[in-house]
C-alpha cells in the first residue's frame, strides 16, 4: 500500500521547525505535522500570509500547537535572528525541514550579496541549519529534511570562483545550481552527522511536479520568461496537488522506517506515491560536496562544525 499522511505517527511531545511554512508544501507539511500532535514552529517571511496560515491550519486541527517566527532566508541577519529566537525558546528541536525556496526566477541579489536563488534556497538555509544543531543534537532521532528538486539533474555543482553566476546567469541555469546545492547539502550533513557519532539524521526528498504557488510567484512576482509561464502551465495541467507533494518530505521527516541519507520522491519521477529513490550522480559527488562546504562557509561566515564545543 501507498504511504500517506494517515501513516505519520503520533508526534506528540516534538518540536518541528518547517521552513516556508506558510504556503504550498510547507504549509501542508505544518499541517500535517501538527495534526499529529507536534509544536510547530512556522518560520517563514510573509507574517501576513502567515498568519492566514495558522487560521487555515486551525480551521483543519483546532488543537494545533503553533509557533510563529520571522525568517527571511534572503538575509543572513534575519536567518541568525530566527535561529537565535528559536533556541531561546526551546532547547531541543526533533526536526527541521527546509522547505522554502524560490524557482527560476528573474536575476536577483540578496542583501549580502548573494545569487538570490543560491541565497534562498541554500546559503540561508544553510545557516539556519548550522545555528540549530545544538538544539536538534540534543534530541535522539531528530532529522533535518532538505527540499531539492527534480531540476537538481540540470544543475552544476557550485563554483568556487563563481558561485553567484556573475555573467553567466539564467533563471534555470541558477534554480538547478541551487537545487543541486540542496540535494548535496542534504547528503554531506549526513557524512557530517555520521563521521561524529550524531543521532541526528539528515535526508532528502523532492516534491515531483506540484502545482503549488511557488510556480505563481515564479511568473507573476520575479519577472519570469516563457520557460517560467510553461513551466506554471505544466505544473497546472499535470501536477500533483500540494497535499500529495508534500508527501515525500513528510516520509522523510517522520517515517521510522526511513534512515539518514535516504531521498525520498514520487514513484514515477515527478507523480506517484513517494517512495525512496536512488541516489544518482555519485561521479564526483565527493569533489561536489567538499566545493560546496568552502563556498558555504566562505560567503555565510559560519562553519557546519559538529566537533565545536557548542556542538557537543
Amino acid at each position: 500500500m501507498s504511504w500517506t499522511a494517515a501513516d505519520i505517527p503520533d508526534q506528540q511531545g516534538r518540536t518541528a521547525v518547517v521552513t516556508g511554512a506558510n504556503g504550498g508544501l510547507g504549509l501542508v507539511t505544518a499541517r500535517e505535522l501538527a495534526a499529529r500532535g507536534a509544536h510547530v514552529v512556522m518560520a517563514v517571511r510573509n507574517q501576513a500570509k502567515a498568519a492566514d496560515a495558522v487560521e487555515e491550519i486551525r480551521a483543519r486541527v483546532p488543537d494545533a500547537s503553533l509557533e510563529l517566527v520571522a525568517l527571511d532566508l534572503s538575509s543572513q541577519a534575519s536567518t541568525r535572528e530566527a535561529a537565535g529566537r528559536i533556541l531561546a525558546a526551546h532547547d531541543r528541536v526533533d526536526l527541521l525541514v527546509n522547505n522554502a525556496g524560490v524557482m527560476a526566477i528573474a536575476e536577483a541579489r540578496t542583501v549580502d550579496g548573494f545569487e538570490m536563488q543560491l541565497g534562498v534556497d541554500h546559503l540561508g538555509h544553510w545557516t539556519f541549519t548550522a545555528l540549530l544543531l545544538p538544539a536538534l543534537l540534543r534530541a535522539p532521532g531528530s532529522r533535518v529534511v532538505t527540499v531539492t528538486s527534480t531540476a537538481h539533474h540540470l544543475g552544476r555543482p557550485v563554483d568556487v570562483r563563481n558561485p553567484h553566476l556573475e555573467g553567466r546567469y539564467g533563471p534555470w541555469r541558477a534554480y538547478g545550481q541551487a537545487k543541486l546545492a540542496n540535494f548535496h547539502f542534504g547528503i554531506g550533513l549526513q557524512r557530517e552527522l555520521e563521521r561524529a557519532g550524531a543521532p541526528t539524521a539528515s535526508l532528502i526528498a523532492h516534491p515531483g511536479l506540484s502545482d503549488t504557488d511557488l510556480q505563481t510567484v515564479s511568473v507573476h512576482g520575479s519577472g519570469g520568461g516563457a520557460s517560467q509561464r510553461f513551466a506554471h502551465l505544466m505544473a497546472r495541467r499535470t501536477g500533483m496537488s500540494a497535499e500529495d507533494g508534500a508527501l515525500p518530505q513528510l516520509r522523510a521527516a517522520a517515517d521510522p522506517s526511513a534512515r539518514g541519507g535516504e531521498f525520498y520522491g514520487p514513484r514515477f519521477v515527478n507523480n506517484g506515491a513517494p517512495v525512496r529513490r536512488p541516489i544518482l550522480r555519485r561521479l564526483g559527488m565527493d569533489r561536489a560536496i567538499a566545493k560546496l562546504w568552502e563556498v558555504s562557509e566562505r560567503e555565510t561566515g559560519i562553519a557546519l562544525d559538529l566537533h565545536s564545543p557548542s556542538h557537543v
